[in-house]
């Protein structure tokens, strides 16, 4: 009898763990937010006509595996040299994003420790000085996303990072390396601001500056344009893609049901 026990508990909480994060839809129809269909039409042959995105821990070596595959596809398409062995392996989560069973998004979120950040290779003065400010500092890093994919899955992988850093582990501020040609592109669309000028990013070879957001800022977002969508108006941030703040409290319950480990 204790052995079927166990073996009950095992399954359960093999269930659990397979679990995604979050999970959202939406009509293949739409070009210009999905994945392309490698040219199938939808019509009567194809009775789904949605897309259903998962959002995921890499918390196997299998899952870590298929999110590096993404990531040195798409650097490497840029051009980019990338080192997959970390020093921060032991601080850090990634999250990744599937559907049909292929990965199509990645995001790796190291937090502040002894260690330091990954950032700290090219930006260590400017980083200390936010430290000694009191601020508590967590970098995304190795974020990749597959060509033609719907922006919601880039809301989304950000999104669930902030739940973890801020909401759950109390991170004030992310820090981020980014080339100076998609600056604009993250001061506009997630309200970064120029904090460290433009020096080679040791990691991948390549022009960088670091940027700077008080996730304090974030929520202020999230809590205005999360969940809106195409109803969000006049406004071009990646916000309106964010999860409504109403579905923070279910994402945050399966960050902290245990699988995720404890840092």
């Amino acid at each position: 009898m204790p052995l079927r026990h166990d073996a009950n508990l095992k399954e359960d909480t093999m269930l659990k763990e397979d679990l995604p994060i979050a999970s959202f839809a939406l009509p293949v129809g739409l070009r210009d937010l999905c994945i392309g269909d490698q040219g199938i039409v939808p019509g009567p042959e194809h009775a789904l006509d949605v897309q259903v995105f998962h959002i995921r821990l890499a918390n196997s070596a299998g899952r870590r595996e298929a999110a590096s595959l993404l990531i040195r596809k798409m650097y490497g398409w840029r051009g980019y040299a990338v080192d997959i062995n970390d020093v921060h392996e032991a601080n850090k989560i990634t999250l990744y994003a599937e559907t049909n069973g292929k990965v199509v998004g990645t995001l790796s979120l190291c937090l502040d420790s002894p260690a330091h950040l990954p950032a700290d290779d090219n930006f260590g003065a400017e980083l200390d000085a936010l430290r000694e400010g009191g601020a508590r500092l967590c970098e995304p890093s190795r974020l990749a996303i597959d060509k033609g994919v719907t922006k919601r899955v880039f809301a989304s992988l950000i999104h669930i990072s902030y739940i973890y850093a801020h909401n759950i582990h109390g991170f004030t501020d992310y820090v981020i390396e980014v080339n100076p040609r998609h600056v604009m592109f993250y001061k506009r669309m997630l309200g970064f601001d120029d904090f460290g000028a433009e020096r080679t990013c040791t990691r991948v070879d390549a022009p960088a500056v670091l940027l700077r957001l008080p996730l304090s800022e974030m929520g202020k977002q999230i809590r205005k344009w999360g969940g809106l969508m195409e109803q969000h108006g006049e406004e071009r941030s990646f916000y309106p893609y964010f999860f409504p703040v109403w579905d923070e409290p279910g994402i945050t319950a399966r960050l902290k049901s245990g699988y995720l480990g404890k840092h």
